[in-house]
């Protein structure tokens, strides 16, 4: 049942979670501040396709750990003309030499990664001096009763939305990783429940 859930129902409800019109408001704040060589963290889905400035855009690459959402991304790269290295692959382990992307874009996803602190360590190996992470993510709330209701919900939600974690910290485990935030924001998402709706986002750079 588990293996029939992960590879047909999630990356659907993936897909459709991902889209919708609160996301995508938040995606479009930071996701066209991307330039140069470009990498994207969870790419499979092609959510954040139209969002990218083609013009400050010289390539871009991205992995994704489900064949299902890279097929789906393939289809509206297609659909839109535009060319992008995507591949299966995961945040903690990726397949780039060191230096290789000037901007590194995670949207949704360290929510869900095996291990937050590894790909956070290997989107900092990955960068060129200079470079930045740009990020959109759900995490940990700030206030105390919605985060309680994390706890007390995450056992059963990470089976159910594909690994995805509601406690935890975004910007805390950014910083812990390295990186200097600029520009960081928080807010509840409209008509989300508060314990699934907190999301910060914002633009961080390697401390040198």
């Amino acid at each position: 049942m588990n293996g029939f859930w992960d590879k047909h129902v999630v990356p659907r409800l993936i897909g459709c979670a991902c889209r919708q019109p609160a996301i995508m408001k938040d995606r479009a704040k930071i996701v066209p501040r991307a330039s140069g060589d470009v990498l994207e963290l969870g790419c499979g889905g092609a959510a954040n396709l139209s969002f990218y400035d083609w013009y400050k855009v010289r390539s871009l690459s991205g992995i994704d750990p489900s064949a299902e959402l890279l097929e789906r991304a393939q289809a509206e790269l297609a659909h839109a003309g535009r060319k992008a290295n995507f591949a299966i692959g995961v945040a903690e382990a990726l397949p780039f030499a060191s230096g290789s992307f000037d901007t590194v874009v995670t949207t949704f996803t360290l929510c869900s990664v095996q291990d937050p602190a590894a790909a956070l360590s290997e989107a900092k190996r990955v960068l060129r001096p200079g470079g930045k992470l740009l990020f959109v993510e759900h995490g940990q709330a700030p206030d105390a009763a919605p985060a309680k209701w994390q706890t007390r919900i995450e056992p059963a939600w990470k089976h159910i939305a594909g690994g995805c974690h509601l406690t935890r910290p975004v910007t805390q485990a950014i910083s812990a990783a390295g990186f200097a935030t600029e520009g960081l924001h928080g807010h509840y998402m409209k008509r989300t429940p508060r314990w699934l709706g907190w999301v910060e986002w914002g633009e961080a750079r390697v401390v040198s």
